[in-house]
């Protein structure tokens, strides 16, 4: 590499309007691919965080039922 720093994805946690903590996941252009739940609690955003980079790279992809 010439020494650049390539940018990287991103979980970022946050307090949304009601005071619940959320968290996002941003792609390394910036854009924003997931969303999460509310939770009341910045553990649970933390835990939640670490659950989907847990199971994500094991996760099928299936078509959503109606």
């Amino acid at each position: 590499m010439n020494g650049v720093e390539m940018p990287e994805p991103v979980f970022e946690w946050y307090k949304d309007k009601t005071g619940k903590f959320r968290f996002r996941l941003k792609a390394a252009n910036g854009e924003i691919i997931a969303t999460s739940e509310a939770y009341e609690s910045k553990q649970g955003c933390l835990d939640g965080i670490a659950s989907v980079k847990k199971n994500a790279p094991i996760a099928k992809i299936a078509e959503a039922k109606a």
